[in-house]
C-alpha cells in the first residue's frame, strides 16, 4: 500500500522525470561521442591510405615502372590478408600487381564492398586511385574492418553504460523519492496531529537548510504563532470568565437592592446609577478587548502613513502635564533628533503613549515623577516612560502584558487590566520592540519602532 502511494507521489514522478532527462541526456551524449570518435578514425584511415598511396607514387621516377612494381609488391606482400588492398594497371587496363583483380575504380577517394572488388566478405573499403605517368593506375585501398570493430565496442561500451546509468537514476530517484515522501508524511501526520488538538506538535527539521526545510521552518512559525494566539484566546476567555465576574456581580447586587427598595418604597435612584455606571465599566472593557482584537488582526495597518513619533509624544506630554499636577504628580517631556519618521497610525500611537502615561500616573502614589522620552539613531526611534513608583515586579512583566491581567496591589485602582495589552497590540502592529524594566525604583517603558528609509534626492 505504502509503495503504491509512494509510485503515485509527486516526488516519485519528479525523479522519474528527472531520470529520464538524464538517461536521454546520455544517450544524446554517447550518441555524439561515437560519431565524434568514427570520424576521428575515418580521418586517420584517410591519411594512411593517402600516405601509402603519395610514397607509392613517388618511387616513379624517370618512367622506371619496374621500381613501382617492386615497392607495390612488397607492400602487398607485408599487407594482412583482407586489410589493404593495392592495385596497379597498365595501359590499355592491364592488371600489372596487386592483391585483387583488375576492377574499374574511380579516380580519386571511393568507398566500394570487397564483393565488389572480388574479394570475400562484406568488408567495406576506402579506396584513393590516381594516374601514374603515362597511362599506369594505381589504387591504394584499405579496410574499414578496424574502425568497424572500434564502433562495435564503443556501441557495446555505451551500452552497458547506459544501462549502468539507467539503473543509478532509477535507484538514485527512488532513494530521493522515498527520502522526500518521508518528509512530506512528517509534516501531513504533524498537520494531521493539530488537527486533532495536538497543538505542540511541529514539523522536525532535517538542518540541512534545503527547500524543505526553509518551509518547514514557516510551518513551525505560523504554528507558533497560531499556538499563541490560540493560548491566548484561550486565557482571554479564563480571564473574561474571571475578571468580569466580579463586577457581574457587584452589578447583580446593586440591582437586586434597587428591587428590595423599591417593594419597600425607598428611593432606587442611587443604585441605579451605580448599575448605570458599572454597566459602563462592563461596556468599556469590552470595547478595550475589541479594539486590542482588531489591532492585532492588522486591519489598521492600510492607515499606516509616516509618523513622527517625537510630534504624537508632545501632543500627549501637553495633553496630560496639568492632569498630572492636579493629581499631585509630575510629568516632564524630553524630545531629542525628533526629524526621524516612522510607518504608522497616528491615532494608535496616541493611544499607546496616552496609556502608558496613566498607566503611571494610576499606580503611581502622589508625589511620583513620570518621564517621556524620545530619541533617534538612524536605523530606530525610542520612546520611553519612566516613572518612580512602585514598578513591577520581574517575574510578572511577561504577565502584565496579558489581557486583563492586574497584580493583586493594583486591584483596589481603577482599571480593567487592559493597558499594556493595548500597549503590546499596538508595538506589534508597528513590528516595534518592547521592553519592560526597572527604574530603580518604579517602571521604564521603552519601545523601538524602526524608521522609514531617508528619502532620496535627485
Amino acid at each position: 500500500m505504502r509503495r503504491a502511494r509512494l509510485l503515485r507521489s509527486t516526488p516519485f514522478r519528479l525523479a522519474v522525470i528527472f531520470s529520464a532527462l538524464f538517461l536521454v541526456a546520455f544517450v544524446v551524449a554517447s550518441l555524439v561521442a561515437v560519431q565524434a570518435v568514427r570520424q576521428n578514425l575515418v580521418a586517420k584511415l584517410d591519411r594512411d591510405v593517402g600516405e601509402t598511396y603519395a610514397v607509392l607514387a613517388a618511387s616513379y621516377g624517370d618512367n622506371d615502372i619496374e621500381d613501382l612494381i617492386g615497392l607495390v609488391q612488397n607492400h602487398v606482400a607485408v599487407a594482412r590478408a583482407a586489410d589493404q588492398i593495392f592495385l596497379l594497371t597498365g595501359r590499355g587496363g592491364a592488371r600489372l600487381v596487386g592483391n585483387i583483380a583488375q576492377r574499374a575504380v574511380p579516380l580519386g577517394w571511393s568507398t566500394a564492398a570487397g564483393s565488389d572488388l572480388g574479394l570475400d566478405g562484406a568488408a567495406r573499403y576506402r579506396l584513393l586511385a590516381g594516374d601514374i605517368g603515362s597511362g599506369y593506375r594505381l589504387v591504394v585501398g584499405k579496410s574499414y574492418a578496424e574502425i568497424e570493430t572500434v564502433g562495435a565496442i564503443t556501441a557495446v561500451t555505451f551500452m552497458w553504460a547506459t544501462l549502468v546509468a539507467l539503473l543509478v537514476a532509477v535507484a538514485g530517484g527512488w532513494i530521493l523519492a522515498r527520502r522526500l515522501q518521508r518528509r512530506m508524511d512528517a509534516i501531513a501526520g504533524t498537520m494531521a496531529r493539530i488537527s486533532e488538538g495536538e497543538l505542540g506538535a511541529r514539523i522536525p527539521l532535517i538542518g540541512n537548510g534545503d527547500d524543505v526545510d526553509v518551509l518547514s521552518v514557516r510551518i513551525n512559525d505560523t504554528l507558533d504563532r497560531l499556538s499563541g494566539l490560540f493560548e491566548g484566546m484561550r486565557q482571554v476567555a479564563a480571564d473574561i470568565a474571571h475578571d468580569l465576574k466580579t463586577p457581574l456581580n457587584r452589578l447583580k447586587l446593586t440591582i437586586r437592592a434597587a428591587l428590595g427598595k423599591q417593594e419597600a418604597g425607598e428611593p432606587v435612584a442611587a443604585e441605579l446609577e451605580e448599575a448605570d455606571a458599572e454597566s459602563d465599566r462592563i461596556n468599556a472593557t469590552f470595547d478595550a478587548l475589541l479594539r486590542i482584537a482588531q489591532i492585532e488582526a492588522g486591519a489598521r495597518k492600510a492607515r499606516f502613513a509616516p509618523v513622527r513619533l517625537g510630534d504624537v509624544a508632545a501632543a500627549i506630554a501637553e495633553a496630560y502635564v496639568e492632569v498630572a499636577g492636579e493629581s499631585g504628580r509630575t510629568l516632564h517631556f524630553e524630545a531629542g533628533d525628533v526629524s526621524h519618521a516612522i510607518s504608522g497610525d497616528r491615532q494608535l500611537l496616541l493611544q499607546m503613549c496616552a496609556n502608558l502615561v496613566e498607566n503611571a500616573m494610576i499606580h503611581g502614589p502622589a508625589g511620583t515623577r513620570i518621564g517621556l522620552r524620545v530619541a533617534a539613531t538612524d536605523a530606530a526611534t525610542t520612546l520611553c516612560v519612566t516613572d518612580d513608583g512602585p514598578g513591577i515586579p520581574e517575574s510578572e512583566r511577561a504577565n502584565v502584558l496579558r489581557r486583563l491581567y492586574r497584580l493583586e496591589k493594583s486591584r483596589t485602582t481603577p482599571g480593567s487590566g487592559l493597558g499594556l495589552s493595548l500597549v503590546k497590540a499596538v508595538a506589534d502592529l508597528h513590528g516595534a520592540r518592547l521592553v519592560l524594566s526597572d527604574n530603580q525604583p518604579g517602571l521604564c517603558v521603552t519601545i523601538e519602532f524602526p524608521n522609514l528609509p531617508p528619502r532620496r534626492t535627485a
